[in-house]
């Protein structure tokens, strides 16, 4: 089993808002911009094949900056379009902290980052042991229908807590403060309860009170 002695001080860092990556969790990503698809060849040449996704700011006056904690990806599925793209599969491997940006001569940005504090993201698959799925599967199907989205029912209700916790987190089309909530959740009876309060907001049509 991967130590967080066996990941590396600095990472390519990807900054893509709305998209969430989590530990054991996997994020399909369609590669087109040059300085990304540099990115990507120099990560494939690494020994760790790591990305980092991070969601940057989109408040005013924050434009490139970047939240501090971001989730870092084994590149595990490459192919090559014949236009020149990439379609690529990150396995979510650890979150991590950034420390600096490095300068540097490549197009895409770099971080110094630190993995101490998420030692559990390179550790076994979580449970929620106070999961309630009756009550969580009735408000996501409210939800779905809200919001015109389908799914299949019986493959969700089959999944393990954390694969259908992590999954729905990251497929839900909640905006990028509410993804980076769920990615900085402690634990995943947080993530699910950060989830289900999220979803809830929404089908109140973003009652303030739902968040107090």
């Amino acid at each position: 089993m991967a130590t967080m002695t066996d990941l590396p001080d600095t990472i390519p860092i990807f900054p893509l808002p709305g998209a969430l990556l989590l530990p054991r969790a996997r994020l399909p990503l369609h590669i087109f911009e040059p300085r990304y698809l540099a990115m990507i060849e120099d990560a494939m040449k690494s020994p760790q094949r790591l990305i980092g996704m991070v969601q940057p700011y989109d408040a005013p006056g924050t434009a490139g900056k970047l939240h501090s904690i971001g989730c870092a990806g084994r590149i595990v599925g490459f192919t090559e379009t014949d236009d020149g793209r990439y379609m690529i599969t990150l396995a979510g491997r650890s979150r991590f902290r950034v420390s600096e940006e490095v300068e540097g001569f490549t197009p895409y940005r770099r971080c110094k980052v630190k993995w101490a504090g998420f030692e559990r993201d390179l550790g076994r698959v979580e449970h929620d042991p106070e999961f309630d799925r009756t009550v969580f599967m009735d408000a996501l199907g409210r939800f779905f229908a809200d919001q015109g989205l389908k799914t299949d029912w019986d493959q969700l209700g089959e999944a393990e807590d954390e694969l259908l916790i992590n999954s729905l987190s990251m497929l839900c089309p909640f905006a990028p403060e509410d993804k980076q909530a769920l990615l900085e959740a402690p634990s995943l009876s947080t993530r699910r309860e950060t989830l289900m309060t999220l979803i809830e907001f929404a089908l109140r049509g973003g009652d303030d009170e739902v968040m107090q």
